[in-house]
């Protein structure tokens, strides 16, 4: 029996009404479009859904500060590093569940289930169509003297490019992160500034050749309405990098079960919803993702993008190689 069907019964017979009926989210998502799929679970099982939402970083220090007071039940972030920091202060439990390990594939959850992996996004390279004929086909490769000037991408203290990093440090040493983090600084166009679509814009102007952004800002404005980018998208190719050999880099949004969560039981069957069909392609592809579980269809947007080989490294890995990342940053002058 899975715990959301626990959970169903236990609702059905009356019993613990009074604390079966809700769930607390502390989310560093901000999509709308997530109302919709909070509202299906609460139609599914009966329990409501409380979220509250802010940075990542935030959530961490309230929970911090409210201890084993917290109502928090799940800690849900868009990115490996923030539940990995989450996870380091405790304030995560381990869940044993047959349905999420069976659907989540390992690689995309903590080994011992502190958090798992429920949407994916690529980290890919982009370029300008009309200015560059050979563009880099692997991460190594925008080390490359031979695209000195051409690189936008963003700072060191993002989180996004903190994971990067760390995943190189995980395939290659602590030196050769090093000597591509150097080999990038010395062929970025301008000091890292601005988020992803920012990179995309500055490859529309002309002001770089090359950027390295989530495909999803892209795939936004594929679908219109981004102002520097959408108006000149055919003007941007792109590269899903190291396709012979780690396979592209890839970032998760990422939940688990607060510490003292109140409500355990509804926590985990939130997040074993979460893994259903229904679930995965809205929380995925809404915001034009790839499902964390196997076997779930692709939207048109991001099925337009061409299938891929994705990087199958254990995502713990980003956590655990983000001080090092951070302090090679720092020495190679990455702002």
């Amino acid at each position: 029996m899975t715990r959301i069907l626990a959970a169903l019964l236990a609702l059905s017979a009356g019993t613990a009404a009074a604390t079966a009926q809700e769930v607390n989210i502390y989310s560093s998502r901000h999509y709308d479009t997530d109302d919709s799929l909070y509202q299906a679970f609460t139609d599914a099982t009966g329990i409501e859904v409380n979220r509250i939402e802010g940075d990542a970083d935030e959530l961490i220090a309230r929970m911090q500060a409210e201890g084993a007071n917290s109502p928090a039940d799940i800690f849900l972030t868009v990115d490996v590093g923030r539940i990995w920091r989450a996870d380091q202060a405790d304030l995560l439990q381990p869940v044993d569940s047959d349905v999420l390990e069976s659907r989540i594939p390992a690689h995309l959850r903590h080994p011992e289930g502190h958090w798992f992996g429920l949407s994916q996004r690529a980290r890919i390279i982009f370029y300008d169509r009309e200015a560059v004929d050979n563009p880099p086909q692997t991460y190594e490769a925008l080390a490359d003297p031979q695209y000195e000037g051409m690189i936008c991408i963003r700072s060191s203290s993002n989180v996004y490019n903190q994971s990067l990093l760390a995943s190189i440090i995980a395939h290659d040493g602590e030196d050769a992160a090093r000597a591509w983090a150097e080999g990038v600084v010395a062929n970025m166009a301008r000091p890292p500034q601005g988020g992803d679509t920012d990179q995309l814009a500055a490859v529309v102007s002309g002001e770089c050749s090359i950027a390295v952004a989530n495909t999803y800002y892209f795939l936004r404005a594929v679908q219109g309405g981004v102002d520097g980018v959408s108006e000149d998208i055919d003007r941007i190719g792109w590269v899903f990098p190291n396709q012979s050999t780690t396979g592209a880099h890839v970032n998760v949004a990422a939940a688990g079960v607060a510490a003292n969560a109140p409500h355990l039981e509804e926590a985990v069957a939130f997040l074993e919803w979460l893994t259903t069909e229904e679930a995965q392609s809205h929380f995925a592809n809404q915001n034009n993702e790839y499902a964390a579980v196997p076997g779930i269809g692709l939207a048109p947007a991001p099925a337009s993008l061409g299938l891929f080989r994705m990087d199958d490294l254990n995502l713990a890995a980003f956590g655990e190689n983000t001080p090092a990342a951070q302090a090679i940053f720092n020495e190679v002058g990455w702002e």
